[in-house]
């Protein structure tokens, strides 16, 4: 990187696709250098170039589920930019879907707890320490009303979704004292690729007609959220599970 240091700098895993996608965008639309962090290359790249019109912006492969790919990837966003101010923790997946407990599979168990808990035990490992060598900032993991209530045929998800409002929460008790927020966003349905994959459009209808609001979320709104945590809300705002779900845990 040339030229002077940004004032903020964010780091976004999943930020490829989706929710991750959307917050990249969103950072950057608020003036926040940008590391999209993901394990697919060529549609991490694609998305560095589509959206380095809106600030600096650069790609960093990274593999959740490999802690020294983690530790890689937020080095490299400290070596572009000298700092770090936010993380974005997206990456996920969903699993099996529509097996009881008892018919879900180990492979399915061990593959969704390796993405969506230990990943996001990973990312905070070395955002962390980063974070408290720039003054403090806020962290953001991604997780889900179902890690605020039971999400019926996925166990794997909800028990991987439930872990990471625990990890959020000890993380902003231990790190409160040095500048550093973190907090969890519970997103209920959000229509984004893997959404899309995942479900029929009998389900997605059944799913919208369910909602008080009468559809699902678009990423942005998830997005958005994300960035206000970060970026605008009070700094005596840590350790929250917050829904962002139309009404539906209401």
């Amino acid at each position: 990187m040339t030229g002077a240091t940004p004032t903020k700098v964010a780091f976004v895993t999943g930020a490829a696709s989706g929710i991750g996608r959307a917050a990249a965008e969103a950072f950057l639309r608020r003036g926040f250098a940008t590391a999209l962090a993901d394990l697919n290359d060529r549609a991490g790249q694609e998305a560095r170039d589509e959206l380095s019109a809106l600030g600096p912006c650069v790609y960093v492969s990274c593999d959740v589920t490999q802690d020294d790919s983690v530790r890689r990837a937020v080095a490299a966003t400290v070596a572009a930019y000298g700092r770090l101010d936010a993380a974005f923790n997206a990456a996920g997946i969903d699993g099996e879907q529509g097996r009881l407990l008892a018919e879900s599979s180990l492979e399915n168990w061990n593959r969704v707890i390796a993405v969506d808990l230990t990943g996001i035990w990973s990312c905070l490992r070395h955002e962390l320490p980063a974070l408290v060598a720039s003054g403090g900032g806020a962290i953001v993991n991604c997780a889900s009303v179902a890690g605020i209530r039971a999400a019926p045929t996925v166990s794997a998800y909800t028990a991987a979704k439930h872990g990471v409002v625990g990890l959020t929460r000890v993380a902003a008790r231990e790190y409160a004292p040095h500048g550093v927020r973190v907090n969890a966003l519970c997103p209920g349905t959000v229509d984004t690729p893997m959404f899309r994959a995942a479900m029929s459009e009998e389900t997605i209808q059944r799913l919208v007609l369910a909602n008080p609001s009468g559809r699902v979320a678009d990423a942005r709104e998830i997005a958005d959220t994300a960035v206000w945590l970060c970026a605008d809300a009070p700094a005596y705002l840590t350790g929250q599970a917050i829904s962002v779900d139309g009404g539906a845990g209401a």
